[in-house]
């Protein structure tokens, strides 16, 4: 594992569990809105951290840590992260994994592995605006329909969420993200914050009262709907 950063304790990135994070380097988009930049374009063998120092805070922290959050970057482009995740749970620890969905074949196989407990899926805009959210070409919306389906699909807690950038989205677009997500569990749209580490620059949120307007028409097709940093 391309393992760049570890937060020892979070209250806040595994829903109702104490945790700690883990966040790995690389990812196969380029969001100019994404707020760790640092571990998109970072090097191979450039500030890792040791699998094994992380493994070993895990089992020194077992009687305050619930889980681990997997984040990044994409965690699912690294190679070796089922045999890591068959680690963490074998210290008794829960994983959520934080992915972009682009890889629905390993998450279908670490679904498959009864791997992970809680997943948290980015729907970046809608299909006909994704490519140029994420940031590439050529493009595979199928890609981000079949992991969809295999999170609703599966038997653990999930959600689904959209950084709303206001370059980037419009309120007519959550009609059409409400629908590839529809009768989903749960779904969350967080405006954007510039974290000082961008990929692009001169972004900004979009207005309160158009956060409030996309969230009533996802709520269309979606029972759970909230908004986050407003």
């Amino acid at each position: 594992m391309k393992i760049k950063g570890l937060q020892k304790l979070t209250l806040l990135d595994y829903p109702e569990k104490t945790a700690c994070t883990i966040f790995t380097g690389g990812c196969n988009f380029r969001c100019p809105f994404c707020h760790n930049a640092s571990l998109v374009f970072t090097r191979n063998g450039e500030d890792d951290i040791e699998e094994e120092e992380v493994l070993k805070h895990l089992i020194k922290r077992k009687s305050v840590l619930d889980g681990v959050c997997i984040t990044g970057g994409e965690p699912l482009l690294q190679n070796d992260i089922e045999e890591f995740i068959k680690k963490v749970k074998d210290l008794g620890y829960l994983v959520k994994l934080d992915t972009n969905g682009y890889n629905p074949e390993k998450l279908e196989s670490l679904l498959n592995n009864n791997l992970l407990d809680y997943i948290a899926m980015d729907i970046k805009n809608s299909l006909e605006k994704y490519a140029i959210t994420a940031g590439i070409n050529n493009f595979d919306k199928e890609k981000i329909k079949r992991s969809i389906a295999l999170i609703k699909n599966s038997n653990i807690d999930y959600e689904f969420r959209t950084t709303v950038v206001a370059e980037f989205h419009t309120v007519e677009d959550f009609d059409d993200i409400g629908k590839i997500i529809a009768n989903a569990k749960a779904y969350y749209l967080q405006n954007f914050v510039d974290s000082g580490d961008l990929i692009g620059s001169n972004l900004h949120a979009m207005p309160k009262n158009e956060m409030i307007d996309a969230k009533t028409r996802v709520k269309r097709y979606v029972n759970n709907v909230e908004i986050r940093g407003i």
